[in-house]
């Protein structure tokens, strides 16, 4: 897909660097299992089709991962370099997103955002997510476990 000067394409290894940046600066609080290192390994043995990023000139601009698991889709790591916002960037990762996610029979997409990330809710909501009464629960495993 391509937007302008942007074109959306599936992660390969040789985005790597440019992706690990590109996390630390707009995901700079991230939890430890979140670190991009790990992440992007993970995600490259688990629905590695399922992960885009944004192009621009020969610069990485941005990313989406996308996973299902037969039941829900969900998306992760939407992300966007700040100086490149509000241009139709966010719009059209998550559009490639839903596009692969619905074409592999997924009847809905679930996302998680910070409640703080006022800006970022108003963004999902004007692209047609609906925030859902709902409680968000979660337990870290391994490494991660805390107790």
């Amino acid at each position: 897909m391509n937007n302008g000067n942007v074109d959306i394409r599936k992660y390969q290894d040789s985005d790597y660097e440019a992706v690990v940046v590109l996390w630390k600066k707009v995901f700079p609080n991230d939890p430890p299992w979140n670190e991009p290192d790990e992440l992007i390994a993970r995600k490259r043995t688990v629905q590695p089709d399922l992960f885009w990023v944004a192009q621009d000139g020969n610069e990485i601009v941005g990313t989406v991962l996308a996973g299902y698991d037969g039941v829900r889709g969900w998306i992760y790591h939407l992300a966007v370099d700040p100086s490149k916002r509000r241009k139709g960037t966010a719009r059209l990762l998550m559009k490639t997103a839903e596009d692969a996610l619905e074409a592999l029979g997924c009847p809905k997409i679930n996302l998680q955002v910070r409640m703080n990330n006022t800006g970022v809710i108003e963004f999902y909501k004007g692209i047609g997510y609906a925030v859902e009464e709902r409680v968000q629960m979660g337990k870290p495993l391994g490494k991660y476990r805390t107790r």
